[in-house]
């Protein structure tokens, strides 16, 4: 059954897909204004991608749409075509050829299960990659707030910053700070009934042709009410790999922010999704909002909250939304004109300080010093280079640092015993069996999971052995051995062997057997030398002694 339509709750879905139209009708035309200059494609996507996710989606309460985070990184993708590229027109086609190619990937990305491992990134570097798309988000919408022209990016608007403080038009910066007062500022009691966006956007018009009407306001640009036309893809030679790695991007963000909207989806309904085919649906929805020139979408955390508070529990809900926007946008499209861009830019500039991570943000140095140091990092890459480095620097620091400390604990677990008086547990015939052996037996003990970076644990234990004559090698409570761990045990059972140590190896098994088997090492010694009995190993190993000592 396509996403678990059903009409058993056909007033609820009713209510909730009235309600997440009202709020993403006017998220759909600052996010269409903000990425292109043109409220159509916002008000496409938001259509488009509502109605495809919602049929082929895994949540069934997920309303999708043209998200913050979504539209910041296609306006980087725009921006960086548009350098490059003959002519606005190429460069267009060539953006929504790279919606098209990230609704590929997360179709990929759900065909080869790979749902549950998306979200899995650390959060220090989620929250720093937020909340750096928030302040990207805000810093975009800086000329528009102050009444004038965009600037050309990040860069380009902070750099003439100076120009737009000295030519701020006082009429546009009004209304964009009552448009953030709104906002605001709105009283609970009211958010029940009017999303606070929605009033914005309205009172703000209104002031725009009462108040206002003088003042000579830019407003968006008309668009024709008539259903979107087929994109044919394009692609240009030298721009190829830059449209596949700009894909990949979107299409992973698209899939963090779908996946963490349904878990909140899960959370309030008490539902289960189904990550890889929630996944597909997004696929599929934003290859078809990329063929008809609608922005990229994802799981939007705000209109999917309203609509399952409105009642909403099924995908009919979704489906409802997208008709209701659909009909809205064919009968109200030359109204649009008349929207003032401060307006436009006071909502944008308000998602995006909603974005920010503020909670993390005033913790991350009391939590852990090198949080922070990832966390403003990731932000300060983010806004300043690129997204890509950003995610790639950031996750790769975070990896290594949590691989040492990993490494260090693990590295504890390695351990060189030679009498009863050491610190592990061991039997009492075990205990009298190395007192008996007055050091010249070794129990050589390994546990827990051993990854690469306890090799060197291994190596600096075994390199510490002294003058004993068998060591036993105890892999009874390893839980797993990766392929460099496993090497270092294989170096130090073939040093031992060379300086005439008799070597015993107990206690493998599984696929730490396995791994040892692969690699021949099992082959190396003597079969009674072999076992999973530390007990009878030592026992050998003892016996075996020369009886002078």
């Amino acid at each position: 059954m396509l996403n678990r339509i059903n009409a058993n709750n056909l007033r609820g879905d009713a209510f909730g897909g009235l309600t997440a139209a009202v709020v993403a009708l006017p998220m759909a035309l600052a996010f269409g204004v903000a990425a292109t200059g043109d409220p159509a494609p916002g008000l496409w996507g938001a259509v488009i991608i509502g109605l495809v996710a919602s049929l082929f989606g895994g949540t069934p309460t997920l309303i999708s749409e043209p998200t913050g985070p979504m539209t910041v990184v296609f306006t980087s993708v725009i921006l960086s075509l548009t350098a490059t590229a003959p002519d606005k027109e190429t460069a267009m086609a060539m953006a929504f050829t790279v919606v098209i190619l990230a609704g590929i990937f997360q179709i990929l990305f759900g065909v080869f299960r790979l749902g549950r491992y998306v979200t899995q990134m650390p959060y220090t570097v989620i929250s720093g990659f937020m909340s750096g798309i928030g302040a990207i988000l805000v810093i975009l919408q800086l000329p528009a707030f102050l009444g004038q022209e965009a600037s050309g990016g990040v860069i380009g608007t902070l750099t003439s910053l100076p120009t737009l403080m000295a030519g701020i038009q006082p009429m546009e910066l009004a209304l964009a700070l009552i448009t953030v007062a709104i906002l605001w500022l709105t009283p609970s009691g009211i958010k029940k009934f009017c999303p606070p966006q929605l009033l914005a956007l309205v009172l703000g018009t209104l002031l725009s042709i009462t108040l206002f009407q003088d003042a000579g306001l830019k407003t968006i640009p008309a668009f024709n009410a008539e259903l979107p036309t087929l994109q044919i893809p394009s692609y240009s030679g030298g721009q190829i790999r830059l449209m596949f790695v700009d894909a990949a991007v979107l299409g992973m963000l698209g899939c963090i922010d779908a996946l963490l909207t349904s878990v909140v989806a899960d959370s309030l309904t008490r539902t289960e999704h189904d990550s890889n085919k929630e996944l597909v649906g997004q696929g599929v929805a934003n290859i078809a909002s990329g063929l008809f020139g609608g922005l990229p979408g994802a799981g939007a955390t705000m209109g999917t909250v309203v609509n399952i508070q409105a009642g909403g529990r099924s995908a009919l809900s979704g489906l409802i939304r997208a008709l209701i926007l659909m009909v809205v946008v064919l009968a109200f499209a030359p109204l649009a004109s008349t929207i003032p861009l401060a307006v436009l830019a006071g909502i944008a500039l308000k998602v995006g300080i909603d974005i920010i991570d503020w909670d993390f943000l005033q913790r991350a140095h009391h939590l852990s010093v090198k949080a922070a140091v990832i966390t403003y990092g990731v932000i300060a890459l983010t806004v300043l280079v690129d997204l890509i480095t950003a995610v790639g620097i950031g996750v790769f620091v975070a990896n290594v640092l949590t691989i040492d400390r990993m490494s260090a604990l693990q590295s504890r677990k390695v351990k060189t015993i030679s009498t009863a008086d050491d610190d592990v547990e061991l039997s009492h015939e075990e205990q009298l069996l190395l007192d008996q052996a007055s050091g010249k037996v070794l129990l050589f003990q390994l546990a827990g999971p051993m990854i690469f970076g306890v090799a060197k644990a291994i190596a600096r234990e075994h390199n510490a052995i002294g003058n004993c004559r068998v060591v036993v090698f105890d892999l009874s409570e390893v839980s797993h051995m990766g392929v460099t761990a496993a090497i270092a045990l294989e170096n130090a059972v073939k040093e031992a062997i060379e300086v005439g140590r008799e070597v015993f190896l107990v206690g493998a098994t599984g696929s730490t057997q396995k791994r040892l088997e692969k690699m021949k090492l099992l082959e190396r010694l003597p079969e009674q030398n072999i076992g999973s009995d530390r007990l009878t190993a030592l026992r050998l190993a003892v016996e075996g002694l020369p009886m002078n000592g």
